[in-house]
């Protein structure tokens, strides 16, 4: 599938991410399955899912599928990748603005550790900040969205 994301904001620099917007997008999707989960209320309910309205599925177990598919995800990627998808998450979360893209990819290039996943899935509304970061770097998950949701 070919990328027809283009940066509108940027002057046309198609190198200003490593990481493919498809990519976040992807991201952004499996961000909001596991956002949704809600804290375990029945550790262990001995019953059958179907007798309990299979709630299990909607709770935060430890063996998540929708956090270990985005780990999966996320160790796959190179370092540069996660750098900025950290960024990203930073741009689309504080007050910055595009102009400010370079300065914050710097900040996680010093910071990165090698914990990208779990720093990412320790982030509530993090399908949100990335979305918002890729926005004002002028993607769009538009594209990506339609046929997928």
């Amino acid at each position: 599938m070919q990328d027809k994301s283009t940066p509108e904001d940027n002057g046309g620099d198609e190198d200003v991410l490593t990481v493919s917007p498809e990519s976040v997008c992807f991201l952004i999707v499996k961000a909001r399955e596991f956002d949704a989960k809600d804290e375990v209320t029945e550790p262990d309910p001995g019953s059958n899912p179907s007798d309990d309205g299979d709630i299990a599925v909607l709770e935060d177990h430890g063996d998540d599928p929708s956090a270990q598919e985005i780990r999966s995800f996320i160790h796959a990627m190179s370092i540069d990748e996660r750098i900025d998808l950290v960024a990203l998450m930073w741009l689309g979360r504080d007050d910055y603005s595009a102009e400010d893209w370079e300065r914050v990819r710097e900040q996680a290039v010093q910071e990165y550790n090698g914990r990208t996943a779990d720093y990412l899935l320790g982030t509530p509304m993090l399908g949100d900040f990335l979305e918002e970061g890729l926005s004002l770097l002028g993607y769009s998950c538009e594209e990506f969205e339609t046929g997928r949701l």
